[in-house]
């Protein structure tokens, strides 16, 4: 049953962003960071923590769960060590999954190569 709900979890979380692709103006840009905003709003006041614990990856693998563990990792460094913590608590929380992708993004780039972007006009 766990893997049912992280995916139907995960699926309304992606169906939700595909409705505002289709059905606003918004920018693919504008729909990510509002994800990440409403993830930190929801981990902030409580109500995310529940939906991760019931849904399971499919509550924190999204960019939703982004902004919640964010949010999570500064209630707790604020907690222990203050003011200071508002300002470092985010990046500690989330680092591993920052430093993986900037790991794999670097691994993609130097297999698969830079390639050149532009179209080539035969005969010139």
């Amino acid at each position: 049953m766990e893997y049912l709900w992280a995916f139907l979890a995960g699926g309304a979380l992606c169906a939700i962003g595909q409705v505002l692709i289709d059905l606003t103006s918004m920018t693919p840009a504008r729909i990510l960071v509002t994800y990440v905003v409403s993830g930190v709003f929801l981990g902030a006041v409580g109500i995310y923590e529940p939906f991760a614990e019931f849904a399971g990856a499919g509550a924190t693998v999204p960019l939703t769960g982004f902004g919640y563990l964010l949010s999570k990792g500064v209630k707790k460094a604020v907690t222990g060590e203050g003011l200071l913590g508002a300002l470092t608590g985010g990046l500690e929380a989330c680092a591993g999954g920052i430093a993986a992708a900037v790991i794999f993004a670097l691994t993609a780039a130097l297999v698969f190569g830079r390639g050149d972007k532009t179209a080539k006009v035969i005969g010139s």
